[in-house]
């Protein structure tokens, strides 16, 4: 986790560390840079020590002071000072920083194919791209995930990030804009309104890769005990109540395949984030951008991510649609739910141990209660099952900011984008813990199972072909009633002897493994289907 994104296009040059005292000067100073209060309460921590070196950069309001060391510059600090919201930095989503490089890569490789950028100014930028690509300098994306802008100072933080960088690949100061410019050179032929929302998608089919992995190897646990729980009988239940038996196995392999489906409706959706509208720019008339740009750009940007990407048919619906994220944001939520169904279902499953169901054992993995000697709870399911009801929260979040855009482009991107990040980023490892420290180490109450079968009025429903549904009602009512098997009571009613009363009561008749029908199939231990 959190490790850079494998890059598909490496070239030979080797990522060389930069000197720096102190990062990104992520410090409190007790004396202010500034003279109001509510201007530091999202820049402070990122100030200049006092004494420290500064360096100032201007923009169309003013000159500030910016920390020498600091990749980032005057847009930045802006964003620092006007979004103190989150307390959590884009870089927190390391795959959409490695995104957002990739994409003014793929610009600046286009730029100068067009001619529109110096040979020199593209090598420059693309060896800084990389290097980010590579994880370095991720801890300089400082502006927060939640921001106004659509966007706009994420990808100011990483115009300047990549130029300041480039700038000392060159051999230049940092802030040397006269040599290299953050959006004369750095977004040249773009705006936010196309990269942004392309590095987005890229950083959520990133994402989606890594939590698909983890929910495979989840599918291919509970596959595993489908098969080690093949031959222990159980009551089933519908509606709480008792049903006809089948074994554990089958249910842990019910779970596999539900996760197993999920599976396949989320990889459908990495087709729908390939659809990009760079090239645009502003609304999707694609002013500033050179005739080919998009072409080059698009063809750039897959090569360099290894993803067959297509520019959108239509630019200006592209750059102001985003239906693609409510599809997305859904079928993450599909996903959740199911995830946290089955784990309602080992809690009761597991619950008890005396006063319970007392199926099955989860690991014990802390101490339950800070009163009651020896209590264990269901822990993890319970945590997974919470991050089951985020997501489905920022489904809301990512519908009602999507309804919310306007015209020509959505200003709300910034929380469609975290929300839905956050929620891959809970999943995968709730997948991961769930696999990791609860299902590898269930076990079977085998002789309590054993004695809810034997007792189960239920099996007397495999012998309704044999005997009718009404005398089989009536000895079912007779057993609850008596406490005595079902079985013994059949063939005191002369409907059947023992012998083809045994025969129908079999686990194997019983189960649906051996039926009339095609058998179910039982997931191997590589989590594949085999009869």
């Amino acid at each position: 986790m959190g490790a850079a994104i494998p890059h598909p296009t490496r070239t030979a040059h080797q990522p060389r560390s930069i000197p720096r005292a102190r990062g990104n000067g992520a410090h409190l100073v007790s004396t202010p840079v500034y003279p109001s209060a509510e201007r530091r309460l999202g820049a402070s921590e990122h100030l200049a020590e006092p004494g420290a070196p500064t360096r100032r950069e201007s923009d169309s309001l003013g000159t500030v002071e910016v920390p020498a060391d600091a990749y980032w510059g005057v847009h930045t600090m802006r964003a620092l000072e006007n979004f103190p919201i989150s307390k959590r930095p884009i870089s927190v989503y390391p795959e959409l920083i490695v995104a957002l490089a990739s994409v003014k890569q793929a610009a600046a490789r286009a730029n100068r194919e067009l001619g529109v950028l110096t040979q020199q100014k593209a090598a420059w930028i693309d060896e800084a791209c990389q290097r980010v690509i590579d994880g370095e300098l991720h801890d300089q994306f400082v502006v927060g995930v939640i921001q106004g802008g659509a966007g706009t100072s994420t990808n100011m933080n990483a115009n300047e990030v990549i130029t300041n960088l480039a700038l000392e690949i060159g051999g230049y100061a940092k802030g040397r804009y006269d040599v290299l410019h953050p959006i004369d050179d750095v977004n040249r032929s773009q705006s936010t309104n196309d990269t942004y929302p392309t590095a987005v998608k890229l950083a959520m089919a990133f994402s989606l890769r890594t939590m698909l992995s983890e929910l495979d190897l989840l599918r291919i646990s509970f596959g595993r005990k489908g098969r080690e729980f093949n031959d222990v009988l159980k009551v089933g239940r519908t509606q709480l109540q008792d049903a006809v038996p089948m074994t554990l196995g089958q249910e842990f392999h019910s779970f596999a395949t539900t996760l197993g489906e999920d599976v396949d409706r989320l990889r459908e959706t990495i087709k729908l984030l390939s659809e990009v509208n760079l090239g645009a720019t502003a609304i999707g008339t694609g002013i500033t951008a050179e005739p080919g740009y998009t072409a080059a750009a698009v063809a750039h940007l897959s090569a360099i991510t290894g993803m067959r990407l297509e520019s959108a048919p239509d630019l200006i619906e592209a750059t102001s649609d985003t239906g693609v994220f409510m599809t997305f944001s859904s079928a993450l939520k599909r996903s959740a739910i199911k995830l946290s169904k089955i784990c309602n279902d080992l809690r009761l499953l597991s619950s008890g141990p005396q006063a319970g169901f007392g199926e099955i054992n989860l690991p014990p993995k802390q101490a339950g209660s800070s009163i009651m000697p020896g209590k264990v709870n269901p822990v993890i399911p319970e945590a997974v099952s919470q991050v089951a009801y985020a997501v489905a929260g920022a489904d809301v979040t990512v519908m009602m900011a999507a309804e919310s855009g306007q015209l020509q482009l959505n200003a709300f991107e910034p929380v469609i984008a975290h929300s839905l990040l956050q929620s891959i980023t809970w999943m995968r490892q709730a997948c991961w813990t769930l696999r990791v420290n609860c299902v590898d180490g269930i076990t079977a109450n085998t002789e309590r199972l054993q004695a809810m079968v034997a007792s189960s009025v239920g099996v007397i429903t495999a012998l309704i072909p044999f005997i009718g549904y009404a005398a089989a009602a009536t000895l079912a009512k007779e057993a609850l009633a008596s406490g005595r098997p079902v079985a013994d009571l059949v063939v005191e009613s002369g409907l059947m002897t023992r012998e083809d009363v045994t025969a129908q009561l079999s686990p194997s008749k019983l189960s649906g493994v051996r039926p009339i029908t095609m058998a179910i199939p039982v997931i191997d231990m590589q989590g594949e289907p085999s009869e």
